[in-house]
């Protein structure tokens, strides 16, 4: 693991924070999580501009120029064919309740390899379950961000796994599908890309904007739209996306299969030539 803790590389047992820090004691950090390929962290300026949007709707410090310096510096010096990096925001250290001095703040950068999937495991697909637990936003009079408040994503995921399955969807009261715990979800349906809309508990991702840009390219029709767990059952294709996995199938939710058609491959094909290049 590469470590940089406020723009210094350290060995990662020497990173640590204050038990006063307002991460540990409220969860009050913001986050991204971005990978890098052959020493290119990729759609870096599209994640930053994201994080940046998030320091400004909640006043949090930002030192753009610096934090972007050290992501190079990291991406520089990796050894892997493929990282995951982890950029995490911290106000600081607190003082009762109120918000620390703009001076206080800390960032965390580190890197750790990471697999790619492999075309066979793409072609496998993902299970997916219902989540049985409700996305939740703490500051929901603001759109979805991505803050280290992310308990309802923790119990979600973990229950996936306990249930031999590698996602588990998010839905509404009316059961709309919202998201994954960790990805956005498209389906096809008679050649259209439809996707949940934006809000409250719905992430704008950035594989997400990636993809419905290379919809474009390709001349398929994208519509957000709800999109109700039992219709799902009758798309052509479903797939999920983030900004680690690209795009991988759907190959059944709560073990019932669903179809698996080709457009994912244009698709990521496509991407793949926008942010790799």
């Amino acid at each position: 693991m590469l470590t940089c803790l406020n723009g210094m590389f350290i060995p990662h047992e020497e990173a640590t924070i204050s038990i006063s820090d307002g991460g540990f004691l409220f969860g009050d950090t913001l986050f991204e999580t971005l990978k890098a390929k052959k020493q290119k962290i990729l759609l870096l300026p599209q994640h930053l501009d994201r994080l940046e949007q998030s320091t400004e709707l909640l006043n949090y410090p930002y030192d753009r120029q610096k934090i972007e310096s050290s992501l190079q510096h990291m991406a520089a010096a990796l050894k892997f064919p493929a990282a995951r990096i982890r950029l995490t925001l911290s106000r600081g250290k607190f003082s009762g309740l109120t918000w620390p001095a703009p001076e206080q703040s800390q960032f965390l950068i580190t890197a750790v390899e990471y697999s790619e999937l492999t075309d066979d495991e793409r072609q496998i697909g993902a299970t997916c379950v219902i989540a049985p637990n409700q996305r939740t936003n703490p500051v929901s009079h603001l759109p979805q961000i991505k803050r280290g408040n992310y308990a309802d994503c923790l119990y979600a995921i973990n229950y996936a796994r306990q249930s031999n399955a590698g996602e588990a969807l998010f839905v509404d009261p009316s059961q709309n599908i919202l998201e994954g715990s960790t990805s956005n979800i498209f389906a096809i349906f008679d050649n259209r890309l439809i996707t949940p809309p934006l809000g409250t508990l719905v992430l704008d991702g950035i594989l997400r904007q990636q993809v419905i840009k290379a919809a474009a390219e390709l001349g398929i029709l994208v519509t957000e739209c709800n999109l109700p767990i039992a219709r799902l059952h009758q798309a052509d294709e479903v797939f999920l996306t983030n900004s680690l996995i690209d795009i991988l199938p759907v190959a059944s939710i709560n073990e019932k299969a669903l179809s698996r058609g080709d457009y994912w491959k244009s698709l990521l094909k496509t991407l793949r030539m926008r942010i790799e290049a």
